[in-house]
């Protein structure tokens, strides 16, 4: 039996859980919000439904780490640091240089920085949760889950810019897709519910959060995916733009009158999908509250429905068919609405979907009516447990 730590550390919040494994029984989680801001808050919960809330003033990853070590012993959820076995980190990039969970050295954690150009909001604060760990755990395995590393199995025909290719050869410009974690734990969750083994199906995978991609899963690997060279392109997310014409970066530097493409990139990121479209939030649910009062919020539902609906149906020609689509992340497993208006735009491929099941849905379900080409199930994602799995396996924690 082992202790495994599942970290998720953010440019201001570090999320974690500690699963007992093999069993997967998580024995808490949390995490440490407004890291480096005024007014940190921290919370963990334990035990039998008990709660530890902290507010105070944390400013980097190494006093987090150190606190939450502390409270772990504190609140007699180990006894001992030497419980802890393995510390597993998401990492959203990891380029061609990671192309499997990885045990993290000094040499590899410079690597992660390295490839912060691929992800500039995320590998920069999860390098530095590693280096906390690290400092903290001196003898206990730190292994890197990269997000990417699922997607190295992309064929050249999916992942190539239509470039020079000289360009993907100096300077590695490719499709590297993101959420390979998430998509990696719901397609093998998915051919368990089939009793099928993955290798054998065809799967589209939708993971809607805040962040939202579409991966087609063929005999077993990821086949091609929505997300870029960086997270920003694919469908329209919460603040992020998706696909755009290339030469809209030149015009809006022009007519902006903005000389740094950091910044444009910033409008990509935060500024824009349907948070840009609909002028009032990146939260979904606002927007489908007022889908009837606001004409810029019923745009906002309909541009991002025709933007799945364009990779998913894409994706199922690519694959000559499908044998199950799947919802998961928050959007993907709590808005009935929007799995009923993506579906019923897939109708053309005679999927259908069960509206009573569909509305009542809490956690993992079939919601397939009678007659459906294939099956459309919601499949919660579970990021954490795949990485304690991985950290089981990459670190010989067992």
């Amino acid at each position: 039996m082992a202790k495994i730590l599942a970290v998720n550390t953010g440019s201001s919040t570090l999320k974690w859980k500690l699963f007992q494994m093999p069993e997967e029984t998580v024995i808490a989680g949390g995490m440490v919000d407004r890291l480096g801001l005024p007014g940190s808050k921290v919370k963990i919960k334990y035990g039998d439904g008990q709660e530890f809330k902290l507010d105070c003033e944390i400013k980097t990853a190494d006093e987090a780490v150190e606190l939450l070590l502390d409270k772990l012993l504190e609140l007699k959820i180990i006894s001992d640091y030497h419980e802890i076995n393995g510390v597993g980190h998401r990492v959203v990039a990891g380029g061609e240089v990671f192309k499997h969970s990885t045990l993290i050295d000094r040499h590899g954690l410079q690597q992660i920085m390295d490839l912060a150009e691929l992800a500039p909001l995320h590998n920069p604060a999860e390098a530095r949760g590693i280096a906390a760990f690290m400092h903290a755990l001196p003898d206990v395995p730190e292994v890197g889950v990269f997000d990417t590393s699922f997607h190295t199995s992309l064929p050249a025909m999916n992942y190539l810019y239509s470039i020079p290719t000289k360009y993907y050869k100096q300077f590695g410009l490719r499709k590297y897709g993101a959420h390979g974690t998430s998509v990696r734990f719901v397609a093998s969750r998915t051919a368990e519910i089939l009793h099928k083994p993955l290798a054998d199906l065809r799967l589209v995978v939708m993971h809607m959060g805040s962040g939202v991609s579409v991966t087609a899963v063929q005999n077993g690997v990821s086949f091609d995916t929505s997300m870029g060279y960086t997270p920003v392109s694919g469908v329209t997310m919460s603040t992020r733009s998706g696909d755009i014409d290339p030469s809209l970066v030149a015009m809006l530097m022009k007519k902006l009158n903005i000389t740094d493409p950091d910044r444009i990139i910033t409008l990509l990121n935060n500024k824009s999908g349907v948070y840009g479209l609909s002028g009032l939030s990146p939260d979904m649910r606002e927007i489908e509250a007022t889908i009837d009062t606001r004409p810029e919020s019923k745009l906002a539902i309909d541009v991002f429905v025709n933007r799945m609906i364009k990779y998913v149906a894409g994706y199922i020609a690519e694959m000559g068919g499908v044998d199950a689509i799947v919802f998961t992340a928050g959007m993907g497993e709590a808005d009935a609405a929007m799995r009923k208006r993506i579906v019923d735009k897939l109708a053309v491929f005679g999927l259908k979907m069960d509206e009573a099941v569909n509305d009542n849905v809490k956690g993992e379900a079939d919601i397939t009516a009678s007659g459906s080409s294939a099956q459309v199930l919601v499949v919660p994602t579970n990021e954490e447990l795949m990485i304690a799995r991985d950290v089981c396996i990459v670190g010989e924690c067992l």
